[in-house]
């Protein structure tokens, strides 16, 4: 299972946006408050899609509102509808999709009309199953640049603000002032990074939809050189195909008052982002494991973010140190066992035992659980050596049944500070193989 799964997923290069509307409050709303689900670094939320709800990821690093995974909601209509072609991270080909307008989204008080869309039409491109959730889109600049957005990763709740001055002096009391800018309806932060013992100044993409903590682009001239002790590994999916790279340890990161020490970078190779259009000496993202330290206010109309330390500030980097990534491949019916809680008669002292047979108090039913496959096996890995491969499928992990995990819990349990023994258990061409292996860190 990998930690980062989308990073930055979308960048549309086929068509100009015009006339798209943003998020705006319904009559008599203030303020919206949107529980959030956090999984693996990365925010969903529900938002109505005319009429119909979906699951959508919120993502700061993309400008346009796009849907995928369309096959279980028919049911959605949509206008105006045209072909496009869609190209972004990644080194394959475009992709078909769909440009939709004129659409009415709807979250919690706040609505968006003459909304458009981009629709991508290959289903293979599918979080849902790197999730373990389903996850039919993504909206970025839309929901984030007319109001104050307040992301709370400790309570897991996104709440949003009216940009007033009444908002702006409570906020300025709590937390510290960052300067941003907005650049092609991106959000853009100066730090720096200590790399190779070298302070080296670095623009980057504020990206929550990254759950990476940085991503840097390797360029010598800037001295951005990716570190000798590193390891190859699968960055995430693009548009155009799967994001490769290296992943290394460097010494410091710093954006405004903030440090970080022994963070974990990753380093896209050239091939996946050639299709990414860049702004201006843009070094890389900072994203979610970062990120996910502060609680977060966003105020693109002013160019500010507002930061504040969470309990989570100084927790360490960790990275997946098995090379295995796991993914959904269907349900399955479980039988479980239920214990029944049959409580005899008292009649006076005595007790009735009449049709009470604690031997018997239990009975079957049937669930619905998820099936887990190893979608990829980083190359000389602990679990490649072991010899796991792609495509096996999980029966058990540490003998405990696959599917009683979560794909986050499983996340977790390959990114341990501790160097555990992991046994998989799998089913390969209808043969049960058993595989056991040491959470190394190589960085």
């Amino acid at each position: 299972m990998k930690q980062i799964i989308i990073s930055v997923l979308a960048f549309i290069c086929s068509l100009p946006v015009f006339g798209q509307e943003s998020f705006v409050f319904e009559k008599g709303v203030e303020k919206v408050s949107i529980p959030f689900k956090f999984i693996n670094n990365l925010i969903f939320i529900p938002i109505k899609v005319n009429g119909i709800e979906l699951n959508f990821m919120l993502d700061s690093g993309v400008e346009e509102t796009i849907l995928f995974s369309m096959e279980d909601k028919k049911e959605v209509s949509f206008f105006n509808v045209e072909k496009i072609t869609l190209r972004g991270l990644g080194s394959e080909a475009s992709i078909e999709g769909l440009k939709s307008t004129n659409n009415i989204l709807e979250c919690n008080g706040m609505k968006s009309g003459n909304h458009l869309l981009y629709i991508v039409l290959d289903q293979s491109f599918n979080l849902s199953s790197h999730i373990g959730i389903p996850v039919n889109g993504i909206v970025g600049y839309n929901f984030l640049k007319n109001n104050l957005v307040e992301i709370n990763y400790g309570s897991k709740k996104i709440s949003v603000y009216k940009d007033s001055e009444k908002n702006k002096k409570r906020i300025n009391k709590k937390f510290q002032v960052v300067p941003i800018t907005i650049e092609k309806s991106k959000p853009y932060i100066s730090g720096s990074v200590v790399l190779n013992s070298n302070e080296i100044p670095v623009k980057l993409l504020i990206d929550i939809g990254n759950s990476d903590a940085i991503w840097l682009f390797e360029k010598e001239s800037k001295g951005i050189k990716i570190p000798a002790k590193n390891f190859e590994d699968y960055l995430g999916k693009g548009f155009s195909g799967d994001v490769e790279g290296k992943r290394a340890q460097i010494s410091k990161f710093k954006i405004s008052n903030f440090e970080f020490r022994n963070p974990i970078v990753a380093f896209p190779d050239s091939t996946s982002i050639q299709n990414v259009r860049m702004v201006k000496d843009r070094a890389g993202s900072v994203g979610s494991e970062i990120l996910k330290r502060f609680s977060i206010i966003f105020d693109y109309s002013n160019q500010k973010m507002f930061l504040r330390k969470n309990n989570n500030y100084s927790a360490p980097f960790s990275y997946n140190k098995s090379g295995v990534e796991l993914q959904h491949y269907g349900l399955q019916w479980v039988q479980e066992t239920v214990r029944l809680e049959t409580i005899p008669i008292i009649v006076g002292d005595e007790i009735d035992k009449r049709g009470y047979n604690s031997s018997n108090n239990f009975k079957y039913k049937f669930a619905l659980k998820p099936i887990y496959i190893i979608a990829n096996v980083r190359k000389n890995s602990p679990a490649a050596i072991s010899g796991l491969q792609k495509g096996d499928i999980i029966v058990s992990i540490n003998n405990k049944p696959g599917y009683e995990f979560t794909l986050e819990k499983i996340n977790s349990l390959l990114k341990s500070e501790d160097e555990d023994w992991i046994t998989f258990e799998i089913e390969r061409d209808s043969q049960i193989m058993n595989f056991k292996f040491h959470l190394l860190n190589v960085l």
